[in-house]
């Protein structure tokens, strides 16, 4: 997870063919961005999973004085992979449950690689790794 200052992205290239289409760029404000890969074993769990993942994000977002989270599928971190329906609607999920919870929770468009740029403080808490 990375707390940042600005974040943006623009849609670059669909890289799964069931994706909508999206072009438009987006920009965010004071945002702790959730860099996010799901495993294939979490599958097993999905509601622990989702627990689990809206425990850290709203952590990280805490120890930043921010209530804003973006969710951002990051499939580079491990060599075990959820099916990519089970990711994308872990994250539907989890965005649903941080609306009703008051929160501010955004994600970037599934299925993209995406032209990402972001300004990060220099403060340990704007960098944080969490893996469950």
């Amino acid at each position: 997870m990375m707390f940042c200052d600005s974040f943006s992205y623009r849609p670059a290239i669909k890289n799964l063919e069931t994706a909508p289409e999206v072009e438009s760029p987006e920009s965010f404000k004071d945002v702790l961005v959730a860099f996010i890969q799901a495993e294939e074993k979490d599958e097993e769990d999905p509601k622990g999973t989702e627990d689990k993942l809206l425990n850290v994000v709203k952590w990280g977002a805490r120890k930043n004085n921010s209530r804003h989270v973006i969710l951002h599928s990051f499939a580079h971190l491990s060599e075990s992979k959820a099916s990519p329906e089970f990711t994308h609607e872990l994250f539907n999920r989890s965005q649903q449950r941080m609306h009703k919870a008051d929160w501010q929770c955004d994600q970037t468009p599934f299925g993209y690689f995406l032209d990402l740029q972001l300004s990060a403080p220099g403060v340990s808490q704007a960098r944080i790794f969490k893996s469950f």
